[in-house]
């Protein structure tokens, strides 16, 4: 055969199989899957307007308590009193108070509180034994509310089923403020009477805190806790004998420190939004094969 033949036999050869191989390869990448979808732009990160800080507000209700009251003669002569006291006690206190706090770090937060707990009761029934067997009692009465302010130090013990337990102290000042004291008296001193004006005392105040803190919603807490509040010293005015006996007499409820039960509500100033929904495109549709 002749060489150009040959040639020409080759060529007619390869354009067959060029001619065949098109419609496979375009078969073949029908049955490929389609491309993945674009990535998703990233989100935009929170922005942190108001780092740790968040703001509280707490309510609650204390069993007050007194170590004992002390009645000083303030007198232009005074005498050294002697007295039994026979009920000396004061009643309890409900109160409402806000704050504005920061928390450094997942464990440890710091807050300044101001509170003002209502109106309470206070009196001293005793009896005077300056001199022996004298029969004398005295009946000797009050009313007084209280503003306290304190700075607080928390640490958190982590997070378990939702609920953060914690514990605390803090330090600050108590106000007192005695409204109008009076004096009756009993026994031998049947038919006495006694009035002091009003008085207002501060003193350092101090308290331990520990409870547990629970999740409403992203920036939401709520809190259920104890606390022992030290208050100090609240103190009368200075009762007299009405007419005039020229006794003049101060009484000191001194110690008193409260158990209280509080519940309140934190407001994280500064946490982040929770994330927005995300819209997935749809999965692609059947491969449909064209012949």
């Amino acid at each position: 055969m002749p060489r150009r033949t040959t040639l020409l036999a080759w060529a007619r050869s390869l354009t067959l199989l060029a001619g065949v191989g098109v419609p496979c390869l375009a078969q073949a990448a029908d049955l490929l899957p389609p491309p993945p979808p674009p990535p998703l732009p990233p989100l935009a990160e929170p922005i942190d307007f108001a780092g740790g800080w968040y703001l509280r507000g707490d309510g609650g209700w204390g069993d007050l308590e007194l170590r004992r009251t002390e009645a000083v003669d303030v007198s232009v002569h005074p005498t050294p009193y002697a007295y039994k006291a026979i009920q000396d006690k004061v009643g309890s206190q409900w109160f409402a108070g806000a704050g504005i706090g920061y928390q450094f770090n997942p464990w440890l937060r710091f807050d300044a509180t101001g509170e003002y707990r209502f109106q309470t009761k206070w009196h001293l029934f005793a009896e005077d034994t300056t001199v022996p067997n004298t029969g004398g009692y005295n009946l000797t009465k009050g009313k007084f509310d209280s503003v306290v302010g304190l700075v607080n130090g928390y640490v958190e013990l982590g997070t378990f089923f939702g609920m953060t337990p914690f514990f605390g102290a803090g330090v600050g000042v108590a106000h007192h403020m005695f409204d109008k004291s009076y004096d009756h008296g009993y026994g031998n001193y049947y038919g006495g009477y006694g009035e002091g004006p009003a008085k207002e005392k501060t003193n350092f105040a101090w308290a331990a805190h520990a409870g547990v803190a629970y999740s409403l919603s992203h920036n939401v807490k709520l809190e259920l806790a104890y606390r022992y509040l030290n208050m100090g010293t609240a103190q009368t005015g200075v009762v007299e004998c009405i007419p005039v006996c020229g006794i003049k007499t101060v009484y000191r409820v001194k110690e008193l420190d409260s158990h209280d039960v509080k519940i309140g509500l934190r407001y994280l100033l500064g946490a982040p939004a929770p994330l927005p929904p995300v819209d997935y495109a749809p999965p692609p549709g059947p491969l449909v094969r064209k012949y």
